[in-house]
């Protein structure tokens, strides 16, 4: 499976303390730099969130960030009493009441304002990370899909200009020996021209010379070999960006070879369209993981 590395996940869950909500980004990189955006109750959790996307992706900018809601209305809040903490209280107030001699009651408001004894239960951090963590999960599958997706547009945007690049190669391997044979006798026909008598031997010699510069046969062979590598890497998959960006410094320079040694306009002309061509693929295989 061919991956981008350009994708955008996002995912919002509701959960009875609150809600979560994850967004993570992801943009070509030539290695895995993720950066992280976490509320300080779950920043213990970095570490766990690095080794997620390190067993999840290979390469790639990867920004994430959390947004934590903590439920706030007055329905959902809960009061907790710390009965030890009340129960000597009370047995101090009833002490302090006996050694005065007084006989007022105790007043449980003033009790339950001494501080420590009353709290507003909170959910513990504990549980917010597992939450945290479990969503992160899901929102990292959402990008990897998303980075397929992307990955098998890119694929057949590939596919479609090796494909060109073939009929060019095949075009250009098919006229050869059309204009070698041309160009002979167009050699044949100037000094014919000029009425002047030479050499035999001398004029076979000048005529492989010709033949020798003009010929491509090498560089085509190894384009065709170099696309073959392209095709056979698109169909295994997986992390292939670095194998397929190498890949097209190589067919540059076989069509910048071509075009070096083109001796009309037509191979001049093919020539170009091929490094068109392998720029627009080359383009593309940035993004590629």
């Amino acid at each position: 499976m061919i991956r981008s590395m350009t994708a955008f996940a996002r995912q919002s869950t509701q959960f009875e303390w609150g809600s979560t909500v994850w967004e993570v980004r992801s943009v070509n990189h030539r290695y895995l730099e993720p950066s992280f955006k976490l509320p300080d109750t779950v920043r213990q959790l970095e570490n766990n969130l690095r080794d997620a996307l390190r067993n999840t992706l290979n390469r790639g900018k990867v920004e994430c960030s959390l947004r934590i809601q903590a439920e706030g209305s007055i329905s959902s809040t809960r009061l907790s009493i710390d009965d030890e903490l009340l129960t000597q209280l009370v047995a101090t107030s009833e002490h302090v009441q006996q050694q005065l001699r007084e006989s007022a009651p105790i007043n449980p408001l003033q009790l339950l304002q001494w501080p420590g004894v009353m709290t507003e239960a909170r959910t513990d951090d504990e549980v917010i990370c597992t939450d945290a963590l479990s969503v992160f999960t899901t929102t990292l599958q959402q990008l990897l899909s998303s980075r397929e997706r992307e990955g098998a547009a890119l694929k057949l945007f590939i596919e479609q200009r090796l494909e060109s690049i073939t009929r060019i190669t095949n075009d250009i391997r098919h006229q050869m020996p059309i204009i070698l044979k041309a160009q002979q006798q167009k050699l044949i026909d100037r000094v014919a021209q000029f009425a002047v008598e030479l050499d035999k031997e001398r004029l076979e010699q000048e005529i492989v010379m010709l033949a020798q510069k003009a010929d491509v046969d090498e560089e085509l062979d190894r384009l065709e070999a170099h696309i073959a590598e392209v095709s056979r890497v698109l169909i295994k998959g997986g992390p292939c960006g670095r194998r397929l960006d190498f890949l097209m410094q190589e067919l540059n320079r076989e069509a910048n070879t071509l075009s070096s040694k083109s001796i009309v306009s037509d191979t001049t002309q093919a020539a170009v369209e091929l490094k068109v061509l392998i720029e627009q693929m080359r383009e593309q295989i940035q993004n590629i993981e």
